[in-house]
């Protein structure tokens, strides 16, 4: 038996990580966070894109941030879900985007993963030196909202993006 895990991503996840893919795809909502819809079907590529800025001597664009990812493993050593997490804020991430996007594979949600997904990943931030970090959900996302509150999140503010969606800011650390 497996326990839950967050894991790096590589080529042996391959087959977990193309049936993550193909659930969000099916299900037609918007997919968080923003390194999964990266295409994999060439997944070589997709991997080494997932490492391409994962450190600020990688970055070719000024307006980024360098960023890491990883893959939350289940029991039965499923992919269900991934996080994104910035090391450091731009203006863009202060206002809506924060140090830390999560999602969970639409068929695997409330089971508490995404709750495990920010615990791991938070304990990942403060080994990188980050003491507070900022999340954001939107605004009617009550269960984000929820599992970040869980997780220590204090209500900061709500910010208005340029499409008119509206995100809820909080801090945790």
């Amino acid at each position: 038996m497996h326990t839950i895990r967050l894991v790096k991503p590589s080529m042996e996840y391959r087959e977990s990580y193309l049936s993550f893919y193909d659930d969000w795809i099916s299900s037609g909502e918007d997919i968080v966070p923003w390194v999964v819809e990266k295409d994999p079907s060439d997944f070589t590529a997709m991997l080494e894109s997932l490492y391409s800025e994962d450190s600020e001597e990688k970055l070719t664009n000024l307006h980024w941030v360098p960023h890491s990812t990883y893959w939350l493993m289940n029991e039965d050593n499923l992919l269900v879900g991934a996080a994104n997490i910035r090391h450091r804020l731009n203006l863009k991430l202060l206002n809506s985007g924060g140090h830390i996007g999560y999602g969970i594979r639409p068929s695997y949600r409330r089971k508490g993963y995404a709750s495990a997904l920010l615990a791991h990943t938070l304990q990942i931030t403060k080994v990188m030196g980050l003491d507070k970090v900022l999340l954001v959900c939107d605004k009617d996302n009550i269960g984000s909202e929820k599992t970040i509150l869980k997780h220590g999140g204090v209500f900061e503010s709500e910010f208005v993006m340029e499409d008119g969606n509206i995100v809820k800011r909080f801090w945790i650390g």
